[in-house]
């Protein structure tokens, strides 16, 4: 997995066609625009990563439950009587399968790369682009 950072150099990974309408920077999309126009970039564009985000989708109440029950066990469960402790070690394996899928669901990263024909592209997927 490639790591996006602030400052890392990219290249388009494929010729990318970006229809839509034009606004001013800061400007609010109207309601109902015919598109305005058609941008191409060729693949292998070379930009300037700007910035990075990760984004992870929301835990769901089992996986929340988990780490609820996990932290317990790990602060107290030593102090516990081992009847309470087995039964929440229990509870914490039946959640574990929820909490595994969690950590290895693909994560989103987006990206805001300047390229070097000026163009910005912000907001655009990570998998857009391959190191330079």
């Amino acid at each position: 997995m490639t790591t996006w950072h602030e400052g890392r150099r990219v290249k388009l990974a494929a010729d990318l066609r970006l229809a839509g309408t034009l606004l001013p920077a800061g400007g609010q999309p109207e309601e109902t625009q015919a598109p305005a126009g058609t941008l191409f970039l060729a693949a292998g564009t070379e930009g300037t990563v700007v910035r990075a985000e990760e984004h992870r989708a929301e835990p769901g109440p089992e996986v929340r439950e988990y780490e609820r029950l996990k932290a317990l066990l790990d602060d107290f469960g030593h102090q516990m009587p081992p009847a309470s402790r087995e039964r929440l070690v229990a509870e914490v394996a039946s959640l574990e399968p929820a909490w595994t899928a969690y950590r290895t669901a693909a994560r989103r990263v987006t990206v805001r790369v300047r390229l070097d024909n000026g163009f910005v592209l912000g907001d655009a997927r990570a998998d857009l682009f391959a190191p330079a």
